[in-house]
């Protein structure tokens, strides 16, 4: 059993057989990495039945990545409804951007700061396009489980992080909805945050 912080080696060969449809759909902009990240429970929900508030049920520890996440990086991708439960944790600060993807982006004109948290109804490879002419690198992607579908559709995704709280819920979301996606992965780490088993997985998006 792996000790609290520690990584463990994936299982070489391991993999989900998948492929994604429309993988080279915007292979230009393959440079330019798509990071999700996501806590789920170990049944794979992502909410407590409707409730979106996540930090009622996860760990400090997987907070705390979080936020170190974004620390790190300026862009970040998010749908409405993401946006919605979080609304009022998200303010301007130094040269992050939020973008949140709606199909009703004047709703938000009053909320909308240019270059720190906009809001498009862009499918997501045009935004990834327009952001890669932009000069961007690297997107995190926050959900939620529809705009995950979307960006897993158009085979975006090159990495993700999942935290697993021990956790079960009878309803909830989805850290995926359903859609036409496949893809294989990659496990690359495995990381033990606590003592009460919370768990830090890294995959990647392996190339078929």
């Amino acid at each position: 059993m792996a000790s609290i912080g520690e990584e463990v080696n994936p299982i070489k060969g391991y993999s989900l057989h998948k492929e994604y449809p429309c993988q080279t759909k915007y292979e230009k902009y393959q440079h330019m990495k798509v990071i999700l990240i996501m806590v789920q429970s170990l049944n794979g929900k992502i909410t407590k039945d409707n409730d979106p508030d996540i930090y009622k049920w996860t760990s400090k520890e997987d907070q705390e990545f979080f936020f170190r996440m974004l620390s790190k990086h300026t862009l970040t991708i998010m749908g409405s409804r993401t946006y919605e439960a979080a609304r009022e944790n998200i303010k301007p600060y130094g040269k992050r951007r939020r973008i949140i993807l709606t199909s009703t982006p004047d709703r938000y004109r009053d909320a909308t700061i240019p270059g720190q948290i906009e809001f498009s109804s862009e499918l997501p490879g045009e935004l990834i396009t327009r952001l890669g002419d932009e000069g961007y690198e690297t997107a995190l992607l926050v959900g939620g489980a529809e705009t995950n579908r979307q960006f897993f559709e158009a085979g975006l995704v090159d990495e993700l992080y999942i935290t697993i709280e021990p956790r079960l819920f009878g309803k909830g979301k989805q850290i995926i909805a359903d859609g036409n996606y496949d893809g294989e992965l990659a496990l690359e780490s495995v990381e033990r945050l606590n003592e009460k088993g919370t768990l830090l997985l890294k995959y990647k998006i392996r190339e078929v």
